[in-house]
Formats: structure tokens, sequence, C-alpha cells
């Protein structure tokens, strides 16, 4: 008997293709190889670095005028610390029906499953209408420059595609006692930056009038703490809020700017992650996540420097995020120089459309209902590289009553990262009958 998605994704875990942003790390290859192992047909392997491996199959549809569409998994995963969890991160166990292990829900589940439903149409057992692109990539994790950017920069005949699914999977939400299921239509901009401070170096022993890099950057980083962040009421914030499940009242508050800071305060009281989420949907994030300064205790530092990871709705690009963190540093801002890192826009998928409709038949054929919520995510995917040449993108999954919306939100990068056996078997099903509709639409 054949190996099951489950089974793949034990096995993708275990390769430990761990990211952790430098050139050097991911090693894709082992799961490169993997994925040709399962599927039994080569594909072509895109390396632009030694262990850098996509694997890519592009099969052509019998019908030229069909629309194509891709399939856009990545392989690579995040470090996790032993120490945190309470089962090894790597070895994939299976307890009480969930699968343990970095990269469960992000985003090896979608990745198995993708797989096990791409392999028919490889093997010629089921035929493609329009061209079918199957993409495992590398480095998602670190902003995808040798994975998903690298292919469509430089191999797009090989992967573009009119519409396209890969992450994120969510659970099912329920409003007035009804399901539905979450659609990754869009995604936040990222423009993390690099900030930079100069001074003079002295002994530490006299610091008296002391031109200090570290304490220069401290102001600046204090400032943008302790400033408000933009926030703004998106129309796909608004969207999802009213399939949130909510109270009315909170519901009320959630969409007031002059109430909304309040009211996820008090919600964060009782369920922290959904707290997180609702902050990151509604503003402009900044999270200084790495600083460094000076050489020795006893020397004034003479330079310093800060990375912040930030985040933009639609609207909030980067003059609008370099204006503000120099509005936010105050006085300290003349001596901070802002390095952009990475600058990629908000990105929107529109709805109603031949990829939609067959995620909502799928969706009716495998759990009764038709009912899906447009969704925008606070992270990045590799997803923003097609929409930019115009691609329809999607993320989508099935989850039990066991996952819940704000419990998955936290395993993203978290411990005990986990997923039920019966959502990666369930997500691989719905994989198959989206192919299925979407090939066989008028």
């Amino acid at each position: 008997m054949s190996p099951g998605p489950v089974e793949l994704l034990q096995e993708l875990i275990r390769n430990q293709c761990v990211n952790d942003g430098s050139p050097e790390s991911g090693n894709e290859a082992r799961s490169v190889a993997t994925l040709v192992d399962f599927l039994g047909v080569g594909g072509e392997i895109v390396e632009p670095s030694p262990g850098r491996q996509s694997l890519v199959y592009r099969i052509q549809g019998h019908d030229p005028a069909a629309p194509s569409i891709a399939l856009v998994p990545h392989l690579d995963v995040v470090p996790a610390d032993p120490e945190g969890w309470s089962v090894d991160p790597f070895a994939a166990e299976v307890d009480d029906g969930f699968v343990f292990g970095r990269g469960a829900v992000d985003m090896l589940n979608v990745t198995a499953a993708m797989t096990l439903a791409v392999k028919p149409y490889l093997t010629g057992e089921k035929k493609a209408r329009g061209d079918l692109v199957f993409a495992a990539v590398a480095d998602e994790e670190a902003g995808g420059r040798l994975g998903a950017r690298h292919l469509v920069e430089d191999r797009w005949s090989l992967v573009a595609s009119d519409y396209l699914l890969t992450e994120v999977a969510y659970p099912a939400l329920t409003v007035a006692g009804q399901p539905t299921v979450p659609v990754s239509v869009g995604e936040k901009g990222a423009y993390w930056s690099v900030l930079d401070t100069v001074g003079n170096p002295r002994h530490g022993s006299v610091p008296y009038g002391a031109d200090n890099a570290l304490e220069k950057l401290v102001l600046a980083l204090a400032g943008i703490v302790e400033t408000p962040s933009p926030a703004a009421l998106t129309p796909e914030w608004l969207a999802f809020l009213q399939h949130l499940g909510l109270e009315e009242a909170s519901t009320r508050r959630l969409a007031d700017l002059e109430q909304l800071d309040d009211e996820i305060d008090r919600i964060s009281g009782d369920d922290p992650a959904l707290a997180r989420y609702i902050h990151a949907a509604t503003h402009l994030t900044i999270s200084a996540n790495v600083a460094s300064a000076g050489t020795k205790t006893n020397i004034v530092a003479d330079r310093a420097r800060a990375h912040i990871d930030i985040r933009g709705l639609p609207g909030m690009d980067r003059e609008f995020v370099d204006a503000h963190l120099r509005k936010a540093m105050g006085s300290a801002a003349g001596h901070v120089e802002i390095t952009p890192v990475m600058d990629n826009d908000a990105t929107v998928s529109a709805v109603g459309n031949v990829l939609w409709d067959a995620i909502a038949d799928a969706v009716e054929d495998l759990e009764g209902h038709r009912s899906l919520t447009p969704t925008m995510m606070t992270a990045a995917t590799d997803a923003r590289y097609w929409r930019a040449r115009g691609t329809i993108c999607y993320g989508v999954g099935l989850f039990d009553e066991r996952m819940g919306f704000s419990e998955m939100l936290s395993l993203f990068h978290g411990n005990d990262e986990h997923v039920s056996t019966w959502s990666v078997e369930r997500t691989a099903q719905l994989y198959e009958h989206v192919l299925e509709r979407f090939f066989s639409a008028p």
C-alpha cells in the first residue's frame, strides 16, 4: 500500500529543512528527493544555490484555451528550539490523532496534501484541461529569494499560471451556528528595515557627554515602541469581521477606529492569539527583533544596529512607513539611518471567479455547505510574486473541530506545532475536488 499524505508529512518534517535565513541553510534538496520518490516521476529541479532546490512539474492541459492553475507549497521550515517543546520537533510523532513537528501547519501539511492531489495528473490517471503546475519551493521562510522569487523572475514560462493555491489554510469559523471556511485572498506588505546609528568610541568609565551610538538607537526604538501604530479598517477586515462570530457589541467596536484598540485590549484578556491577529489585521505592525552594538563593555559604542519587522496594510507603502518611523523616533530620528531590507506592498486577489467557485464546490462536496470567507493574511507568502504578475492566488484547507482559529494562529512558528491526521487527509481530498471542479468548469 502506497503511503498517504500523513506519512508524507511525517517524512517532510523529519527531513529538517530548517531555514535560518542564511544561504547555506534550508537544504530543501532532502525534501525534493522525498517528493520525487513519492511521485515516481522526475520533475525539473531548480537550484540557484547549492542544496536550495525547488521541484517543478508543468503538466500540459489538453485545451489550450482553458485557464491554468498552480499549486505552490514550500519545503522549508523555521528553526525550533527543543527546550520549548514537549516532544522532539523533528520526530513527527503522532499522538491522539495529531502529528507534532515543525512545519505541521506551516506549511508541510499543505505540501503533503497538494502532492497527493497532483500525483494522478502526473501518472496520467487524471487529465488536466488547462496547464497544471506543481512547484514545491525553497526559501519561503526567508523571503523566497532562492525559491519563488527566483522562479517567477527567471523561470516565468515554467511557473506561469492564471490561478494559484498556496498557504495559509485556516480552521473554519462559526457564525450563527453555521460554519464558514476562511480563504486567504491577500496579505499585508512587508517592509523589513535596518536602523543604524553612529557614535565615537572612548573609555566607558568617562561617559559624560559621550557620543554613544547605542543610546541614540535606544531612544529611537523607545519612540517607535511607545508611539501607537496607525490603524485602518480595510474592506477585507470589515468583511472578515462579520464572520468572526463575536458578540454584536464587540463587532461594532472593532469596526470603529476610536474604539478599536480598547476592544482589542479587552479581547486579549480572554483570547490573546485572536487579539494579536485582530491587531495585526487592522494596524501597521512594527516588531524590533534583533539588535547589536559596540565592541566591549568598557568602550563607548561607536555603532549600533536594529533589525525590525514591519508589516503594512493596503495603502501603507514604504513612504508611509518611513514617515511614521521618523515621526515616532522624534528628536532621535536625525541620528538614525533607515535601510530597507525587504519592500513588498500588500497584495489582494479578487473573488468570484472559476477558482473561487471550484473551492466553494469542493467545500460543498466534502462539508455540505459552500460558505467561504475572504481573509487577509497578516504574514507574507510566496503568492505575492505571482499576484504581481496578475495571477489570482488563494490559500485554503480543512480542519476538524479540535483545531480552533485562535489555536492554529498560536502554532505558527510556535512550540508544539501540530495538525490532526484527519485535517491532512481531508485537505488532500479538498485539493483533489478543487482540481476536478476547476478543470470541469465551463
